[in-house]
């Protein structure tokens, strides 16, 4: 069963730049309630499509040269890469649609490409 990964600094460039499918990455906080409203979408998206795309996880905590890196200002921040470059992000929860929708347009790219 495919669920969200957990990855910091050493992992990212493997997990999420030369990941040959589309990557989700969320970066979140453990005291931060609007991540752990979203945490279970993300959850269901990543068993729901295993193989099309990865979720990843960044706790900015633990990892603010990542956050740095990628200017996240706010929490949750969710970053869409493909082929190894940033290709859309979202600011705050949104509802499940909206992040699939994001993805299933990266897989189909990537797919065409």
């Amino acid at each position: 069963m495919n669920e969200p990964i957990n990855i910091n600094e050493a992992s990212f460039e493997k997990a999420v730049l030369k990941s040959p499918i589309p990557v989700l990455v969320d970066f979140y906080a453990d005291w931060c309630g609007p991540c752990k409203m979203i945490a279970p979408l993300l959850n269901e998206i990543a068993k729901e499509n295993e193989g099309r795309f990865r979720v990843a996880k960044v706790n900015i905590d633990d990892e603010p040269a990542l956050m740095q890196r990628f200017n996240v200002q706010a929490v949750p921040t969710l970053l869409f890469f493909s082929g190894g470059a940033l290709k859309d992000q979202l600011l705050g929860g949104a509802p499940k649609k909206v992040i699939v929708e994001k993805l299933n347009n990266l897989a189909e790219k990537a797919a065409s490409a």
